[in-house]
């Protein structure tokens, strides 16, 4: 049998997905056949042709290029996780020193302004001794109908408020208001809403997540209520 015969009847008997598994199989094959590389081509996307060296070559340096930018990008978020967590431990340890509503809408509206860049903040509590500040406003439940639709729901909303919703709770600067979120203040029973203004359209959307205002509502709720009972003794 001649040898072209013999190479014809091997290459017959030997499929290419039998080569491919036995090399997946045996990735050292080439220790000591490197000979072996100078005959090997792959074909290269512009139509070229490299060897099987350079082309691995290649496809480490993408994937260690891949693994450098997903890095870079886990660190960042690891950062800007560790950012806001710095901002949010300093708004509760300020909310738990507050001893009055008042030194609780300082803390909400210096925290959420000047950390969290939101423009202005709104609460409003519900309670039948009446008290006008400058972003809190104490106020028997029946006289915030206006609200209603906000504070019946269990979780934070974001977006446009109506044109009545927004009026209600921002007043003078209600024709600045853009955006907002409103964030509904539960412990027991309705205590009242928080309400977070931007200037920028795009600041809160209806799409956006709501774990942290949603936090920042359980924090908050959990403050004012024993304070709400204290003005009812």
């Amino acid at each position: 049998m001649s040898e072209n015969t013999s190479t014809e009847v091997l290459q017959a008997q030997i499929s290419p997905e039998q080569v491919a598994e036995y090399l997946l199989e045996h990735p050292d094959f080439f220790s000591g056949n490197e000979y072996l590389l100078e005959k090997l081509y792959v074909p290269h996307q512009r139509g070229d042709t490299v060897s099987l060296v350079e082309r691995q070559t290649s496809l480490l340096r993408q994937k260690n290029r891949e693994l450098h930018d997903y890095l870079g990008d886990m660190i960042g978020v690891a950062r800007e996780n560790d950012i806001q967590f710095s901002k949010t431990k300093k708004m509760v340890l300020a909310l738990m020193d507050a001893d009055t509503l008042d030194d609780v809408a300082v803390a909400i509206d210096e925290s959420l302004c000047q950390d969290f860049n939101s423009d202005t903040t709104a609460l409003v509590l519900f309670s039948d001794q009446r008290e006008d500040l400058s972003n809190l406003r104490l106020l028997p439940r029946g006289e915030a109908t206006a609200i209603d639709a906000l504070v019946d729901q269990s979780q934070t909303r974001c977006g446009n408020l109506t044109e009545l919703q927004n009026q209600f709770m921002f007043r003078e600067q209600a024709f600045k208001v853009k955006s907002a979120a409103a964030v509904p203040l539960v412990k027991g029973e309705t205590l009242g809403l928080l309400a977070i203004g931007s200037f920028d359209a795009t600041y809160f959307q209806s799409n956006q997540g709501t774990l942290f205002l949603d936090y920042i509502g359980q924090v908050l709720s959990r403050v004012v209520s024993p304070l709400l009972q204290d003005r009812k003794a």
